[in-house]
Parts: C-alpha cells; sequence; structure tokens
C-alpha cells in the first residue's frame, strides 16, 4: 500500500472509533480499511473474500484493532448481522462505510432475471437493511455517527458497457443515501454518498473491453484512472469531524469526468 496517505489529521475525530468496512477485501473498501486503522480506528472488516479478507489481515497493523468477517450481502439477515456481530465484538458503531458492489456486464437482451436480481440485492438492498441497521444502533447508543455509502458517476451520466442493472441499483443507492440522510440527520448522524469514477479497481478490469477502458481514461481531463487511496481518502473525510456539515450530499469524486 503507497505510503502517500496524507497526514492524518484528515481523520480528526476518528481515533478509537468502531467503523465498519464493507468490500474490505480489495479496491476502495480495502484501502478504506487500511486508512482507517491507520487514523488510529478500529476496523471490523467485512467481505465475502475469504482470502482477500486474509491477504488484508497482513496488511493491518495492530489485531486488537480489527475484526474479520465474511460474509454475503445478498440477505436482510446477513446484512443485520454484520450490524449485529459488530456490537458484539466492539460494543458500538460509529462509522458504517459501505463499500462492497458487484457488477455483472451483460448485454441488454442478456440480462436474467436472476442478473438483475443479484445486483439489486447486492447494490442497494444490502445497501437500506445495513444502513436501517447501523442507524438504529446509533440512535439507541446516542452515537452522532456517520454513514457513507457508494454509488458510481454513472448514476448520472446513464448505463454503458453492460452495466443497466447495476447502474440502476447505484441510482437508487443516491435516492436511498438522501432518505436516511433526512430521517438521521436530527440524531446528529450524517449520512452520505461517494460516487467513484473509473478507478483502478478489479471490478474495473473485469470482463471489460480494455478499449472502452482506455478511451474512458482519455476523456477524464486528468488522464488518468483514480486510485482507490484516492478514493478511501474522500472515505475518511466523510467520516471526520471535517465533514461536520455535509448530509446527504453525493462526493463526485471522478477526475472531471462528470461535472456537475
Amino acid at each position: 500500500m503507497p505510503s502517500s496517505f496524507p497526514d492524518l489529521s484528515l481523520g480528526l475525530g476518528l481515533k478509537g472509533k468502531v467503523v465498519v468496512v464493507t468490500g474490505a477485501s480489495s479496491g476502495i473498501g480495502r484501502a478504506s480499511a487500511i486508512l482507517f486503522e491507520a487514523a488510529g480506528a478500529k476496523v471490523f472488516a467485512t467481505s465475502q473474500n475469504k482470502a482477500g479478507l486474509a491477504s488484508l489481515s497482513q496488511e493491518m497493523q495492530d489485531p486488537s484493532r480489527h475484526f474479520f468477517h465474511v460474509a454475503d450481502l445478498q440477505t436482510s439477515g446477513a446484512c443485520e448481522g454484520i450490524i449485529t456481530q459488530t456490537l458484539d465484538v466492539f460494543g458500538e458503531i460509529f462509522v458504517l462505510a459501505h463499500i462492497a458492489g458487484s457488477l455483472r456486464r451483460k448485454k441488454l437482451q442478456e440480462v436474467t432475471e436472476d442478473d438483475w436480481d443479484y445486483q439489486l440485492n447486492v447494490n442497494l438492498r444490502s445497501g437500506f437493511f445495513l444502513n436501517r441497521a447501523a442507524g438504529a444502533a446509533m440512535i439507541e447508543q446516542k452515537v452522532p455517527g456517520r454513514i457513507i455509502n457508494c454509488t458510481s458517476t454513472s448514476w448520472m451520466t446513464g448505463p454503458v458497457n453492460g452495466s443497466d442493472a447495476y447502474v440502476a441499483a447505484k441510482g437508487g443507492v443516491v435516492t436511498m443515501t438522501r432518505g436516511f440522510a433526512g430521517q438521521f440527520g436530527p440524531y446528529g448522524i450524517r449520512v452520505n454518498v461517494l460516487a467513484p469514477g473509473q478507478i483502478d479497481t478489479p471490478m474495473q478490469h473485469d470482463d471489460n473491453n480494455p478499449i472502452i477502458i482506455a478511451a474512458a481514461t482519455a476523456a477524464c481531463p486528468l488522464r488518468r484512472m483514480g486510485q482507490p487511496e484516492e478514493l478511501a481518502r474522500v472515505v475518511l473525510f466523510l467520516a471526520s469531524d471535517n465533514s461536520s456539515f455535509i448530509n446527504g450530499a453525493t462526493i463526485n469524486v471522478s477526475g472531471g469526468i462528470l461535472m456537475y
């Protein structure tokens, strides 16, 4: 992992706090878990990829401040179970960073009902039940916590290259986040959503045409893909005291490929 992380004052207010990171085995989730621990947080890292979590454990510094949990986010019970187990292990929850996502690239006419259900379950349904359970725990314990969800800039630009079901779910994530931000806000709980552009993660390259990747990279004003660590810094910012008056926002982190 790069040693170019910024001054950890970026993690203002996170030392000793309990953070749940989904999708922690790779990409943005992995980088976020590492950065949260570096900022002094206690990290409950979860993914369905057991080998990826085992690899992550080699990069985490303090075994007393992290816990690894294998979970499949397709059911509401598994999502609520993540929050329950976090409370069992650490006693509270201060941040939910729900980064996990999954994309099955299919031509529009080839998308099956199973493809649709899987992507809506993993990318949208999981967020609803995780947000609800985390918020309920925060409210019960009177913790003015933070919830960060993850969409994609495609929620605004629309699907490309076989991502129709995925993008439909990611559009829902934005609307869902706004709903929770309104309902949890009176308790001091801030709910925001990260909108990555083209980021150099395994999902970006799986079943994707290198020509399309190159074209999207060239279309970005910065002429490159973003790195997971760059997105992790924004996740940390949204979780920290530095973002104390940001709520219900969709944060565009795309290098300028989307501007609004």
